[in-house]
C-alpha cells in the first residue's frame, strides 16, 4: 500500500507542475498579446 500512496503523491505533484508551467505559458502570451496591441498605435 505504501507505494500506491507514493505513486499516487508523485502523480499529483507532476500534474501540479504541468498546471504551473500550463499558467505559466498562458501569462507569458497574454503579455505578448497586450504588448503587442500596444505597439499597434505606435506603428501607424
Amino acid at each position: 500500500m505504501p507505494n500506491a500512496r507514493r505513486a499516487r503523491a508523485i502523480a499529483i505533484a507532476k500534474a501540479d507542475d504541468r498546471a504551473k508551467i500550463v499558467r505559466l505559458t498562458l501569462l507569458m502570451i497574454a503579455v505578448g498579446a497586450t504588448s503587442a496591441l500596444l505597439a499597434v498605435p505606435v506603428l501607424f
